[in-house]
């Protein structure tokens, strides 16, 4: 499942109101239904997509947060999936995707303020907020720093492992994983990091990953927290990602077949998860 095009609204300026959000006419990608729209806070913009569409305030919501480089595209089947249990959001952070990049550069906490900001501007009730790799370190942060706002987060891969914390020690890892990724993975990827977020976004973000320390303030988190692994993921071991779990006070940790980017290799399974831990 690919997502459409926006248009292009250009960078918010300072000049507007700190919270602006544009709203474009619902579609469809075959029977699970969606719209767009862009939600600004100062210099930082996300484009958002919104699945489900079902205005069911029983069902609980989803809020997707990517990884580093990528865009909401890496969620397409688990998206498509999740639709099912309840309203699905799908975010691109500032600088990824088709959101435009902040004057700024913008930290993972920043990330996450921009998320909270998002969250409390549409009134979503104690979502389920799920993060992949990078996305992990903005929800996690997001838990910690705004903890009235979520009681329920799941981390997918959630990086990085202790002793893969330099470029050259990643990037290994990173390339080892895309071999065991199918092609539509590394296609999107490549044109995410190349044409989307850019070389130069890319490289001022990067040490905002690898100077995240996850463990750290993982039993600050008061949130439930699901931990999810690939079995084949040269990226997020099995075993960190169970030790790292351990760490937090309500925890729960599953492991899905796939590598990395499992949300393409067990979207079904994902999707269960997800749904489930919805429900503790």
């Amino acid at each position: 499942m690919d997502l459409p095009a926006v248009p292009r609204l250009g960078r918010v300026s300072r000049r507007q109101s700190a919270r602006e959000e544009t709203r474009y006419r619902a579609r469809s990608i075959g029977s699970v239904q969606y719209s767009t729209s862009r939600y600004g806070h100062e210099d930082a913009s996300m484009v958002v997509y919104r699945f489900g569409l079902r205005g069911d305030r029983s069902a609980p919501d989803f809020v997707l947060v990517h990884g580093i480089g990528v865009s909401a595209r890496s969620y397409g089947p688990t998206a498509a999936e999740l639709a099912k249990y309840g309203d699905v959001y799908l975010v691109d952070l500032p600088g990824y995707g088709r959101s435009p990049r902040p004057d700024g550069d913008l930290s993972i906490v920043g990330h996450a303020q921009v998320l909270s900001d998002f969250l409390a501007e549409k009134k979503l009730d104690h979502p389920v907020v799920v993060g992949h790799s990078m996305g992990t370190q903005v929800v996690v942060q997001l838990a910690a720093n705004w903890p009235d706002q979520v009681d329920h987060i799941a981390l997918i891969a959630p990086v990085v492992v202790p002793a893969a914390r330099s470029l050259l020690k990643v990037a290994g890892l990173l390339l080892r994983d895309g071999l065991r990724e199918p092609p539509i993975v590394g296609l999107i990827a490549f044109y995410d990091y190349l044409f989307r977020a850019g070389v130069p976004y890319m490289a001022q973000q990067l040490p905002h990953l690898l100077n995240e320390r996850m463990e750290d303030i993982a039993g600050s988190v008061s949130a439930k927290t699901l931990v999810i692994c690939g079995t084949d993921d040269p990226v997020v071991p099995v075993e960190w990602g169970r030790e790292l779990a351990g760490l937090f006070p309500e925890n729960w940790f599953v492991t899905v077949p796939g590598p990395h980017a499992t949300m393409f290799a067990a979207p079904e399974l994902i999707a269960g998860h997800l749904y489930e831990h919805a429900l503790r």
